[in-house]
């Protein structure tokens, strides 16, 4: 969508735009505005973004300007947009190399070299590395022995699977790597930013891994090279027979690769900056042998060359020991014997014992490149796969079959060095294609990434599919089938099978290859410790810290040496055929994260998914990622569940141990799109009883630092869900937010730290309230989103109510247990919480006791077998008890319950305990009396400040008035209606009443009421002195009939039932571990409150653990599947 701007320019009265601009420009190159790499404390650099809250590089702006007052408390934290337009096009990467690595200013204030700008365009910077990176050995030395091996049609196949592949990756990478600006680190940082530290660290290190072995198969390629085409004399081992002969070249394999990969290691040890020159001759040399292959294909449709192959019947013969291909030839009319004839018979002799074979068949000697226009294609069109071991013949040459099927390993056949099949011939020929991040690696050397990388590397890989395509075709149509199999060129006389159709020589071909592979190596070398050094400096995997430190200059010295040591683990493999399906699953595993982190941002249409690269779409990007995940298990299965296994462990440790970034990730957008649907879904339906667990909503009171007060509720909360469902931590704070808003953030952190500690799972949720009441309130409502809501409340039991000047506490409380009834939500509340065992402790024994007095759905049955899940209850036994009155049946009761719990499938004992209508004790009656006159006190009690204040003068001065009237005279003689009277030692009547309070028995509170006082210094109007007398009157009225009051009986039977269950709780679970009891529900008038406080009290004395359980109002357990 084309967008227009336009600038309009401001007049300012003070000073002219142009004054002003030249100050800000000033004022930023004072404070330096250049972006660089900035370090956190552990050294990890930061991504520096030159947007809002930017505020290390504002420091020095002023923000003065009359025009803009409208906005200046804004400047602080929002820039000018002069300013952020100045920065966006100061904005730069940092480029490859050394100077990558530079910091920006380390702690000796050594200042970083200035960041030039980068200027290579497309061609230089992406187009030539992916194709030198893609070109390579796997072209040189194994391309023509899977065309005669597959065939044209079948290598056809393989050809354009992977290449579709890397073509549809290229197309999800040019999206990811035009959407927004790509720092250097290429494909690891797209990934991690498109799906998050763990997938990132998991594919980055993949990708490190087959970017190490890629260097491993490029060394084995040069040694292979060297010593069969190039040197074969230098062969340290040398054995006699085809099998010795394989075993000799391994170990010179690995003699050779050692010494070359410790070269290649300080090569670029001593500086990146020679490897990088080197790079352009690498490229000629890949270059010219192309250009040779071509040239050599179009000399052979009018001049092929002369390269003869000598076959015995129709088996191929390896022409390094012998000259002619003749048995026996005649010299001055002598008929003699070859070379040939003693490589099959005894001895030089005509008469000699020769070989079946060799005697049954005759030699024949034909063009090993017979040429476009000889129609050899016809017979490569179809595979020839055989077992280790196999001959190499032609099929449609005479043959005469021995009777001995086996023959001896020194006969100089060609054969087959290993088993060949289709899926293997896949997994050989994918490294061929890989090296397509090439030009992404480089983004920070790019003049316009966005650009240059998605038209790059599309033209790379096209151009290069078309080389690979026709040179399957030409392969096919110009060299003989006997050729295109035999591996190592044995039956044209140990020349490279390619390099006998290039032009003008094969030698073109032999050091071009050598040089390219010698080159790939170092190449794989320089950028895979880079890789690793930047996964390092990310901190997303902790013990990969030590590798993100390097030289003075940030070269990764520590990453060089563990990427040397794992590329000697390829090197000692020995084998290029081992190697690379080794790493084709690496770079297969890396490209399937690529095209599924396109995918996801395409399908989320997250808002800031916008890529300027427009020809794509999430069915390319899926296809991609499913032909990636089948040519994984189509090239080797164990290895594709191998490399899935490492990345599956890399990926659970980073999520354990070390992913603490957020950038803002696709995964992070699939995961709120799947909450999305799955709470809208919960939403249509509430669950099913079988489905129902305790979604936990944890009331957690702080103290006055904003710590937490009981963390033990935490573990019950821990023991009680094994970390399935919701837990919901909530906490209220009293005041307003605005006031109380850092608090709270204060709050939520100490809390998160408790959960942390305790591993408790689940969500924080802090509210500021202006009381304590409506906060929990609001909580009980509110909290949960849609589907996902608390169903239970958890609450610890005020202790400390009857010590609480102010009832409000335990008021609260039962305003919580009135509310959650009202929600139907369960509510369970902890007596003696810290008591409660920590997550460490085991329970060696012991039981956990069920009193079910009455049934409100279950609940009580539910959590102890939650509970019995953890292991610090495990080892406790459950028992049930029940109550039975006179009428009950008490053995059909404990029958009746036995099978209940049996059809519960819960394993239990069950006890029924029976209680008999007895006389209320006087203990209970008084215990009920003592009770109510508390209750009564405390209605009396509960004024406001300023009537306590009146209350307390107007009683001290009725007890007092007797000395008052000594030393006071009369009414002050003033004729006025307003008498005012001096208050006299006010802050020692106060004192005095309080301790009269405490300390007065019965009869001294009663001569109080009766004083009646004569005198009263107060300075009020006559109306109120007449008003307050007569309220005075009425309070010790009530003072009075507070002494002489009877219990009401309702409360009577109430504590009679709380001390006699109290009584049998006691006598039965004393010992118990856990205590869990139906909670009654509180009175339905309000003026009882503190009676029900009493009732719960005397229910839970003398009893350690306690679980009141009050249930939501329906079934949570079921018998039923």
């Amino acid at each position: 969508m084309p967008v227009n701007f336009t600038v309009v320019p401001v007049e300012d009265g003070a000073r002219s735009g142009q004054d002003y601009d030249d100050n800000i420009l000033r004022e930023e190159d004072e404070d330096g505005l250049t972006l660089s790499s900035r370090t956190s404390g552990d050294g990890i650099p930061k991504e520096n973004s030159p947007f809002i809250n930017n505020r290390e590089s504002d420091k020095g702006n002023l923000y003065d300007g009359k025009n803009m007052a409208l906005f200046e408390e804004e400047m602080d934290s929002n820039p000018m947009v002069s300013s952020l337009l100045n920065k966006l096009a100061n904005y730069t990467n940092l480029t490859q190399g050394v100077i990558e690595h530079e910091e920006a200013e380390n702690e000796d204030g050594v200042k970083k070299k200035t960041v030039q700008s980068p200027r290579m365009g497309t061609f230089i910077g992406v187009y030539l590395p992916c194709m030198q990176n893609i070109l390579g050995v796997i072209l040189f030395l194994r391309l023509t022995w899977i065309v005669g091996t597959a065939g044209i049609m079948e290598s056809f196949a393989i050809v354009f699977m992977c290449c579709t592949c890397t073509m549809l990756t290229a197309i999800s990478m040019s999206a990811i790597a035009t959407n927004g600006v790509v720092p250097a680190g290429g494909s690891y940082y797209m990934i991690s930013r498109s799906l998050g530290p763990e997938f990132g660290g998991a594919v980055g290190l993949c990708f490190y891994l087959g970017t190490t072995f890629a260097g491993s198969m490029y060394i084995l390629g040069t040694i292979e090279i060297l010593l069969t085409y190039i040197v074969p004399s230098a062969a340290i081992f040398k054995g006699e027979g085809k099998e010795n002969e394989t075993a000799a070249m391994l170990n010179n394999m690995r003699v050779y690769g050692t010494c070359c990969i410790v070269l290649m290691a300080l090569v670029v040890f001593v500086g990146v900056k020679y490897v990088n020159k080197l790079a352009l001759v690498f490229l000629a040399c890949v270059v010219l042998s192309i250009l040779a292959i071509y040239a050599g294909v179009i000399k052979t449709a009018f001049d092929p060359p002369d390269f003869p192959i000598c076959l015995l019947g129709n088996r191929t013969l390896a022409g390094h020991n012998f000259d002619k291909c003749l048995k026996t030839e005649i010299v001055d009319n002598v008929t003699i014997t070859t070379k040939l004839w003693s490589l099959f018979c005894d001895s030089n002799s005509l008469n000699a014992t020769c070989n079946e074979y060799f005697k049954l068949n005759n030699v024949t000697e034909i063009q090993g490149i017979p040429g476009l226009a000889s129609g050899v294609i016809k017979d490569n069109l179809w595979s020839e796969y055989g077992p280790q071991g196999m001959l190499v013949e032609k099929k449609d040459q005479p043959s005469i079959p021995a009777t001995e099927t086996s023959y001896p390993s020194t006969l100089p056949y060609v054969s087959n060095d290993i088993a060949t099949f289709f899926t293997l011939l896949v997994g050989i020929y994918f490294p061929s294609v890989t090296g397509i991040m090439a030009g992404s690696n480089r983004s920070g050397d790019l003049r316009d990434a966005q650009k240059s990388i998605p038209v790059g590397t599309i033209m790379a890989i096209a151009t290069t599919s078309f080389i690979y395509i026709s040179c399957v075709v030409l392969f096919g149509a110009c060299i003989e089938g006997v050729v295109l199999r035999d591996k190592f060129g044995d039956s044209v006389k140990g020349n490279l099978v390619i390099g006998t159709l290039s032009w003008p020589s094969p030698w073109v071909i032999v050091i071009g290859s050598f040089f390219s592979t010698c080159g790939a190596g170092l190449q794989s070398l320089t950028g895979a410790p880079r890789l690793l050094q930047a996964i390092a400096r990310d901190g997303i995997v902790p013990f990969l810290h030590v590798f993100g430190h390097g030289k003075a200059n940030g070269e990764p010295t520590w990453a060089l040496l563990l990427t040397a040591g794992i590329c000697e683990i390829g090197i000692l493999i020995a084998s290029l055929d081992s190697v690379a399906p080794i790493l084709s699953m690496f770079f297969l595993m890396c490209y399937l994260f690529v095209n599924l982190a396109c995918a996801v941002q395409t399908l989320l249409r997250t808002p800031n998914w916008r890529p300027r690269f427009k020809f794509y779409h999430w069915a390319l990007s899926f296809i991609g990622m499913s032909l990636c995940l089948a040519l994984m298990f189509i090239s080797s299965w164990y290895y594709a569940l191998v490399a899935m296994m490492i990345a599956g462990c890399i990926y659970k440790y980073i999520e354990y141990r070390g992913a603490e970034k957020e950038w803002g990730d696709g995964i992070r957008g699939l995961s709120l799109n799947a909450a999305r649907y799955a709470l809208i879904r919960l939403e249509e339906a509430p669950p099913h009883t079988k489905n129902w667990r305790p979604q936990l909503l944890v009331l957690m009171n702080l103290d006055s630092e904003q710590s937490v007060k009981h963390a033990r509720l935490l573990s019950l909360t821990t023991q009680m869900k094994a970390g399935k469902g919701l837990t919901i931590i909530g906490s209220v704070l009293e005041g307003a937010y605005l006031v109380k808003k850092q608090e709270a953030k204060r709050s939520e952190q100490n809390i998160k730290a408790a959960m942390a500690t305790e591993k408790t799972k689940g969500f924080c949720h802090v509210v500021v309230s202006s009381n304590l009441r409506d906060g929990f309130s609001h909580l009980i409502q509110s909290a949960g989103l849609g589907g996902m809501k608390h169903n239970s409340v958890l609450m610890a039991w005020p202790s400390l109510w009857k010590q609480a000047e102010d009832p409000v506490s335990w008021r609260n409380f039962i305003e919580v247990v009135r509310e959650t009834t009202a929600a139907h939500q369960a509510l369970l509340v902890a007596k003696n919480i810290d008591a409660f065992p920590k997550n460490q402790e085991r329970f060696s024994g012991g039981t956990i006791d069920v009193w079910w007095i009455v049934h409100d759905g279950g609940l009580l049955m539910l959590l102890p077998f939650l509970l019995r899940q953890h292991k610090v209850w495990r080892k406790c036994k459950m028992r049930i008890f029940t109550v039975a009155q006179m009428d009950d049946n008490s053995i059909q009761m404990k029958k009746d319950l036995q099978m209940f719990l049996y059809h519960l499938r819960l394993d239990a004992e069950v006890e029924v305990v029976e209680m008999h209508d007895s006389d209320i004790s006087a203990f209970t009656y008084e215990k009920t009396l003592v009770m109510e006159q508390r209750s009564q006190m405390l209605k009396q009690m509960q004024l406001s400040r300023n009537e306590r204040e009146r209350e307390i003068q107007s009683i001290t001065d009725e007890s007092r008035s007797s000395i008052r009237r000594k030393n006071h005279s009369s009414w002050q003689p003033d004729g006025q209606e307003e008498h005012v009277v001096q208050l006299d030692d006010k802050q020692e009547d106060e004192a005095q009443l309080i301790h009269d309070r405490n300390t007065a028995s019965h009869s001294a509170l009663v001569a109080k009421a009766n004083a009646a006082p004569d005198r009263v210094h107060m300075t009020w109007t006559k109306e109120k002195l007449i008003s307050e007398k007569t309220r005075n009157r009425e309070a010790n009225v009530g003072v009075r009939d507070l002494f002489n009051m009877k219990p009401n009986q309702s409360n009577v039977r109430r504590m009679h039932t709380a001390v006699k269950l109290n009584e049998v709780v006691v006598n039965k679970s004393q010992e118990a571990h856990l205590v869990l009891l139906n909670m009654p529900g509180p009175p339905k008038n309000r003026e009882g409150d503190e009676n029900y406080m009493e009732f719960l009290e005397v229910l839970m004395e003398g009893l350690n653990r306690v679980l009141l359980v009050r249930g939501g109002g329906r079934e949570v357990i079921t018998i039923y599947s």
